[in-house]
């Protein structure tokens, strides 16, 4: 198996700029890799070598304001990265496509799904919000971010790099907590890096993620009055969610796929980013 495989790389032009994009050829239906914030395509980089060996066509892309995708000076909304999936799929030709939803790209995933099911083959579903529920609990930097009660504590510690640079490696810590040895070694070597690299590098995707973070929870509001288009959906859909999610628990997961009228749920002894934690399995899953 290549380890790195060839990928054609696009700009997809918008009017708030340009979305960076990797395309892998293979075959159809195409596999639609989709990040959550604060990180970018690379969480694939893992996975993205056991879906080109078995033959398919995988297309990964930094949504604006993140990765190599242009960072402007607009505004960043939910509503933006659907549109930026959109346009991904329009630009490419890629017809009915197989969305892989991760973290806060659950909205976009799910939602294009609900506005064009026609051009949806399956959806996928790995440990990502979508709706208000009980269940849910948040990771803290999230939680400060997307509390209007704490804007000005927020944005102080999004402008001080010592003090933000710290929540981000308080946060990674957490989120390895729960993970097996092996499992928690290669998070320290592939993870803080990753995400620290959106911020460090300038232009950074700070103003993308202070903007997602403050509309999160009316987007998961906006969101809940839309599960009964979500239940009515007659297409395949599979959760695949990682146990060892400090946050987004098994519970949440199997909530997710009850949302589904054709769904499976499949539990991976992984992290929150299990994608990367258990490639070879998280592949198997999605490609049977």
């Amino acid at each position: 198996m290549d380890r790195k495989p060839a990928f054609t790389e696009h700009r997809i032009q918008r009017e708030q700029g340009s979305i960076y994009a990797r395309d892998y050829d293979g075959t159809g239906p195409t596999f639609v890799l989709m990040h959550g914030f604060p990180d970018n395509l690379h969480i694939y980089d893992d996975l993205i070598p056991y879906l080109t060996a078995a033959g398919r066509r995988v297309v990964a892309f930094d949504f604006l304001g993140f990765g190599a995708s242009d960072k402007t000076a607009a505004s960043y909304s939910f509503a933006q990265q659907l549109g930026d999936l959109s346009a991904v799929i329009q630009a490419l030709g890629l017809g009915q496509v197989v969305p892989v939803a991760h973290d806060s790209s659950g909205a976009a995933a799910i939602n294009f799904a609900v506005e064009h099911p026609y051009k949806v083959a399956s959806l996928c579903i790995l440990n990502s919000a979508y709706d208000n529920s009980p269940l849910n609990v948040w990771p803290e930097m999230i939680v400060l971010f997307a509390d209007p009660a704490l804007k000005a504590l927020a944005l102080a510690v999004a402008q001080s790099p010592a003090q933000f640079g710290w929540l981000l490696d308080w946060q990674g810590a957490k989120f390895a907590e729960l993970l097996p040895p092996e499992q928690k070694l290669h998070f320290a070597q592939f993870m803080p890096p990753l995400i620290a690299d959106n911020f460090v590098r300038q232009p950074g995707s700070g103003a993308a993620f202070v903007q997602m973070s403050a509309q999160f929870h009316e987007e998961l509001k906006r969101n809940s009055t839309r599960l009964h288009l979500v239940e009515a959906l007659d297409l395949p859909v599979k959760v695949i969610w990682g146990e060892f999610d400090p946050y987004l628990g098994m519970a949440m997961g199997r909530e997710r796929a009850a949302h589904f009228r054709n769904a499976s749920f499949h539990p991976v002894p992984a992290g929150h980013w299990l994608q990367s934690d258990m490639p070879a399995r998280v592949a198997e899953l999605m490609l049977s």
